[in-house]
This record gives structure tokens, sequence and C-alpha cells, in this order.
């Protein structure tokens, strides 16, 4: 899928400069300090640089890693994986498919049906609330 383009001098203007720095540079927040890493709340989470729906909280699981994890995205097509060879380690980087946004890396450890982790950043996520 071919990336949206979006102004950087815009995004650094609307997003804070961890959300920047973790979406546009991949970086990574601290564990256990983003603001889903504990979230119950029902709902869907996007991308918060392009508002594309990412995944739903019913996928959404504690793994006890202190990031956000989901057991799948809410359709394949919405999530790109890419190599990462950062770190010295070989990764899967998850990225946003719409905008290229890092969102953070999947994992082979998550719970069944899927049995992969998608350890995102809250930083890269919104949470939009179910009303009912």
């Amino acid at each position: 899928m071919a990336h949206i383009e979006i102004d950087q001098n815009e995004l650094r203007e609307r997003l804070t400069p961890e959300q920047f720095t973790v979406t546009q540079q991949a970086g990574t927040e601290r564990a256990f300090t983003g603001k889903y890493w504990d979230t119950t709340d029902d709902g869907i989470y996007s991308c918060v640089v392009c508002d594309a729906e990412l995944f739903t909280s019913e996928t959404k699981y504690d793994a006890g890693c202190g990031w956000p994890s989901f057991y799948e995205p809410v359709s394949q097509d919405k999530v790109e994986r890419r190599v990462d060879n950062t770190m010295g380690m070989a990764r899967v980087e998850a990225v946003c498919a719409k905008c290229g946004a890092h969102l953070g890396h999947v994992f082979p450890d998550g719970p069944q049906p899927t049995g992969e982790r998608f350890c995102m950043n809250s930083a890269s996520l919104d949470l939009a609330l179910d009303d009912s």
C-alpha cells in the first residue's frame, strides 16, 4: 500500500515530542509509562498520525511487557510488517499501512488464535472509547 505523505512540520506542531520521536524516528517509549499499557476501556485504537483504525480493545491483552499488546489488528492490511535489524537483533517492525508511522514490533509469543503479540507504543495510538 502506498503511504500518504504528511508534512513533517505540521506533525511537529500537532504531535507531542514523544509521539513525533516514536512515530517518525522509530523511537520507543519506556515500558510501563505509556498511557495505554494498562488501559482496559472498550474502543478502537487508531494511528495518532493519520487516524487509521488499527486495533480494537477486544484483541488487547496484558502481556506483562509494559506496552499495549494486541493479538491482531482490525485487519491485516492496516498494519505493515518490516524487517528491523537495529539493536543487534532481527525483529519485525509494525508500521501504519496508511502513513508509515512506526507503531512498535510484532513477536511470535502471543495468545491464540494468532500466537502473535503486537507490542505497540502508546505514543503511536489514540483510543476512541465505545459509546455503548
